[in-house]
């Protein structure tokens, strides 16, 4: 896909420059009023210009919103500029808002465990990109420990970010999805894991399972109940992926838990949930990116 771009000397053709992952992404996704670009941040969204690298861009006004929760994280991160690549702006969103000079990427600083979370993430989209047509629920933790010396704390923690945070900005999201006249719909995909069907003696991760069992269920029952409205709702459930929290795997412990006999890479998991958000027949779906797990050992 071209874009026009115009510097002083007049109109030349658009191009594209390679992201940091590996991405093709366009000079500019999203145009705003015509002002000049200030700390990452443009006008309101709607037909019009923008200054991104020293480039007067014009851009059209059809361009699809992500919203990404845990964006500070290694598969977070990886996701928006995976959606970056794929031509849509994105606001990336965690409790430390994630620095980008990118104008199509709006940071957000959100505990999405807060009541009025989810309002306040999506009514900032909104007001910057005038919709919302994914949202990617990447926010989440892990705490292993027997079950018997869990704590209040530890539930508090793991329910507030695996079931609370997922509540308060998917409610805002599908609401704000479903309002579009005409053009309703888009796509939620859960980040869920495959301890929640595939119990592993080796770990202890009994709120892991709790939680992201539910939201397992809540994929199934939400893309039943929007299917007509447009809506597809997915999860992607994971096995052990090298990230900061895994970034090496002394003595092959966790690679031998993965019949494929590795641990997964990220790239594993942008390419699924980029199948997900390219796939309009699948809805209700939760996709196994797990090196063979959920099969059997």
């Amino acid at each position: 896909m071209k874009y026009q771009t115009r510097f002083a000397s007049g109109w030349v053709g658009g191009g594209y420059v390679d992201t940091p992952n590996g991405f093709r992404t366009p000079w500019s996704w999203w145009c705003g009023s015509r002002e000049r670009l200030v700390s990452g941040r443009v006008g309101a969204a709607g037909a019009g210009w923008v200054w991104f690298g020293g480039r007067e861009a014009l851009v059209g006004s059809g361009q699809k919103v992500a919203i990404i929760t845990g964006a500070s994280g290694g598969i977070g991160g990886a996701l928006v500029a995976a959606y970056r690549g794929l031509g849509y702006a994105v606001t990336a969103t965690d409790r430390a808002a994630p620095v980008s000079g990118d104008s199509g990427v709006l940071s957000v600083a959100a505990d999405v465990t807060e009541a009025g979370a989810g309002d306040r993430v999506v009514g900032a989209t909104l007001e910057r990109f005038g919709r919302v047509d994914t949202l990617v629920n990447g926010a989440g933790v892990f705490v292993s420990k027997p079950f018997v010396e869990y704590t209040d704390e530890d539930f508090e923690l793991v329910v507030g970010v695996n079931v609370r945070g997922f509540f308060e900005v998917t409610r805002s999201v599908i609401a704000a999805m479903i309002s579009r006249e005409g053009e309703g719909g888009g796509h939620v995909v859960n980040i869920s894991s495959t301890l929640v069907e595939n119990a592993d003696a080796a770990v202890s991760g009994a709120l892991t399972s709790l939680t992201k069992g539910g939201l397992n269920g809540v994929t199934k029952s939400l893309a039943i109940e929007y299917a007509t409205r447009g809506v597809r709702v997915n999860a992607v459930s994971l096995g052990v992926i090298r990230t900061p929290m895994h970034p090496t795997d002394p003595g092959g412990f966790q690679a031998a838990r993965h019949p494929v006999g590795r641990m997964g890479e990220v790239d594993d998991v942008l390419r699924a949930v980029l199948y997900l958000e390219q796939a309009p027949f699948v809805t209700g779906e939760i996709s196994h990116v797990d090196g063979g797990q959920s099969a059997g050992h």
